[in-house]
């Protein structure tokens, strides 16, 4: 069935109703690694409080976008926050422009970059490490300052290179003639060689624009980092204005606080027109600290969690073990600030033993205090979320869900 929940059932949205608090856990979900006994990172760990509170929750698996479609973070956020992800297009660049605090201007279009080791052959630029060891963002600092020093503008573009965190920067591109509808630089496979971007949809004279000066940008650099021992390259992704997008309180009728210390997801909220918390350490013991004394002032709670999606990445399943056992450690502290429904999901799997993003569907734990059926049994895991009473959703039902077991529905129809 075909049709816009917010839109076509807002007149039962009520604004009053109980607390709810979603936790993302960033690339949650995983497949079984024959080197640690078939096991995923979930069911590997120690999580006494998530099997704790998995017995007395509902589970089940939800879908980011669709069957078999590995979601970007930006699509699958859009998703779970109760979004179309194909209809609303958020791009990477923008999200960590504002993730960072920029103000973008009206002619201003922000790509998203990753630093990386990179090697020239043949006049081309190969991809050794497209995060250059996770340099610290002490180093990212120092090289976007020389980067700024050396590079103003190109063919009348005024360029710019803001630090963001570790390996991950943005950079602006400032001009009335250009469009931000272009492709990547970013080859996302080590071993390719940095492209100029691909023009999407017809060809303008805007879209040509950008694209020629992009690719412009990353050969200039790479002539600047050549003797650098850290990063000899950029991969730049998402380029994008700000969009036009309906705000999170007005499609769902929810006072919003979003509790993330990375910059992207801080950046989606403000798209959305949340309330963004300021972190000066972003560890789990600030963000709950953060969600205690805010809980008074708001009725959803967006609170979301880096690391597991980190260790999934770098390929590491250990240290994403570890991450989810650290999550588990202050679970009891969020459920003792006794929100009257805790969902726990993640926005995207990110299996270690394929090192990225991946379009398997994803572990989702819902607990209430009244409205709900509980499991019973079973461990927060892929396979006992398998066999939960939610069964298998698009991640887009998820907020009409929330609302219902926090009582925010009315009856449809007499």
């Amino acid at each position: 069935m075909a049709y816009d929940f917010a839109e076509t059932f807002r007149d039962i949205i009520k604004t009053e109703g109980g607390k709810i608090v979603l936790c993302v856990l960033d690339g949650l979900g995983g497949i079984p690694s024959e080197k640690f006994g078939g096991k995923t990172e979930l069911e590997f760990a120690k999580t006494p409080n998530l099997d704790k509170l998995a017995k007395i929750s509902a589970k089940g698996l939800h879908i980011p976008v669709e069957f078999g479609v590995t979601p970007g973070s930006g699509p699958s956020h859009l998703a779970i926050f109760g979004y179309d992800p194909v209809k609303n297009i958020i791009k990477r660049g923008i999200m960590e422009a504002l993730g960072i605090g920029i103000e973008p201007e009206a002619d201003e279009i922000f790509a998203r970059g990753n630093f990386a080791k990179c090697s020239v052959e043949n006049g081309k630029i190969k991809v050794l490490d497209r995060r250059a060891g996770r340099i610290s963002t002490e180093i990212n600092e120092k090289i976007c300052d020389t980067l700024n020093l050396q590079i103003k503008e190109i063919d009348g573009v005024r360029i710019k290179f803001y630090p963001v965190k570790e390996h991950r920067f943005c950079v602006s591109f400032k001009s009335n003639s250009i469009s931000d509808e272009i492709g990547d630089t970013d080859p996302q496979k080590v071993g390719a060689y940095i492209r100029k971007p691909e023009i999407i949809g017809e060809k303008t004279e805007q879209k040509e624009k950008i694209s020629t000066v992009a690719y412009e940008l990353t050969l200039r650099v790479s002539e600047i980092l050549k003797g650098n021992e850290y990063a000899q390259g950029i991969l730049l992704r998402g380029f994008s204005k700000t969009p036009d997008i309906q705000s999170f309180e007005e499609r769902w009728k929810l006072r919003s606080l979003a509790i993330a210390s990375y910059p992207m997801y801080r950046g989606i909220t403000k798209i959305l027109g949340m309330s963004v918390a300021h972190l000066s350490e972003g560890t789990l013991k600030e963000q709950i600290n953060v969600l205690k004394q805010n809980f008074d002032k708001y009725d959803f709670f967006y609170f979301h969690y880096k690391k597991t999606d980190s260790a999934g990445e770098d390929g590491n399943f250990e240290a994403k073990v570890k991450a989810i056992e650290e999550f588990d450690q202050h679970l009891e502290d969020i459920i003792n600030i006794k929100p009257d429904v805790l969902a726990i999901t993640g926005d995207h799997s990110t299996p270690s033993e394929m090192a990225g993003h991946s379009f398997h569907p994803v572990p989702l734990l819902i607990y209430s205090k009244s409205r709900i059926f509980q499991d019973g049994e079973g461990r927060f895991t892929e396979r006992d979320c398998m066999k939960g009473v939610i069964g298998t959703i698009y991640a887009t039902k998820i907020l009409p869900l929330l609302l219902a077991f926090a009582g925010r529905l009315e009856k449809f129809g007499a």
